[in-house]
Order: C-alpha cells, then structure tokens, then sequence
C-alpha cells in the first residue's frame, strides 16, 4: 500500500501515521522527522531546515525531493510506505508521481485529516508546552496554517481529481480517528 496522509499542521498526521503503517506492515516516512532528525545532528541540511522550519516557512522542494527519493528507495518500502508531510507543493506532486512510477506502482490513497483551524492552534499550543518545542509559538502556527491553505490544499484537489481521496474527520480520541481511517482504507484496492 503506497498512501499519503495529509492535513495541516497539528491534525494528527504522526500519531496516526504510526498506527496505520503498523497495520498494514510498511514504514511511515515523516519529512518532519527527518529535517529534525538532520538538525539535531547540525547537518548542513539541518541547518538550512532549521532556519526555514523557525520562520514557518516549509523547506524546499530540491532539499525535500532528494531526502524522500533516498527514502523509499529504501529496501524496507519496496512493498509500500506512508508518506507524512510530503509532498507539500504541485512541484513535490509531480516528483513524487516520477518516483512512483519509476517502481512500476501507483499511489492507492490519499488520507486527508480534517480538523478546525481554531482546534489545531490549541492542540499544537500544548504540544509545545509538553514537548517543549520552542518553534511552535503561536505565531509560527498560524503562519504554518496560511501556509498550508497557500500550497498544501490544492493538492487535496489534484487527488481528489485522481478519486483517491479518503477525508478522515480528524477531531475525537486517537483510536476513534485511527477506526475511521482503517474503515475508509479497507475498501480501498492495493496496488
């Protein structure tokens, strides 16, 4: 199974990208822990993120593209992968069907969590607290939303053209949105 899971920032995507790439036995591929991954170890790259990342502003697509080309090329994604915040732009659209293709695949679903702006800035408002993230100030997070709706949702568009779009209401307990998710990909054929 080879899907995407989108929505915007603070919806769910990690937490529930673990549960489902568990359930059908292939690795979730998160770009966001992968640019924290390169900062925390002051890569060049991680340097470069970092100061996109503090601004709000998303890391750019040549930067973006290599990482997760690198990524499910990777032996353990040959039967599938979940990709977690990618691709983020049309550019990212294109490079991802090219990579697809390229294995002789397709895409098989596009989850998208659907969650209330104002419900999002509150959960990533105590995420910060708890984690102790100094970029999720509240500022950062809106900007982040503005920027989702800028470049991240007409992607949603693209797919649903594609009918491979699965909108998952994102608000409830983690089990009860896992559940909803699980429902709406059982139905769905795998490549």
């Amino acid at each position: 199974m080879r899907l995407i899971l989108m929505g915007p920032p603070g919806a769910g995507k990690g937490t529930q990208a673990r549960y489902v790439a568990d359930h059908f036995g292939i690795p979730a591929i998160s770009t966001g822990d992968i640019f924290r991954a390169n900062v925390s170890q002051g890569t060049a790259l991680g340097k470069k993120a970092q100061e996109y990342m503090d601004a709000g502003e998303y890391v750019p697509d040549e930067i973006t593209n290599l990482m997760v080309r690198a990524r499910i090329d990777e032996p353990d994604a040959a039967p599938g992968f979940l990709l977690d915040g990618y691709p983020r732009t049309l550019a990212q659209v294109e490079e991802l069907d090219g990579m697809i293709k390229h294995t002789g695949h397709v895409l098989d679903a596009v989850v998208v969590l659907v969650v209330d702006p104002d419900e999002l800035v509150a959960r990533l408002v105590q995420r910060a607290e708890v984690e102790g993230r100094a970029d999720d100030t509240e500022d950062v997070i809106r900007r982040r939303q503005e920027v989702y709706a800028e470049q991240t949702e007409p992607l949603i568009g693209v797919y649903r053209g594609r009918g491979i779009v699965q909108e998952i209401d994102g608000i409830g307990e983690v089990t009860e949105v896992t559940e909803r998710i699980f429902a709406a990909l059982d139905v769905v054929p795998q490549s």
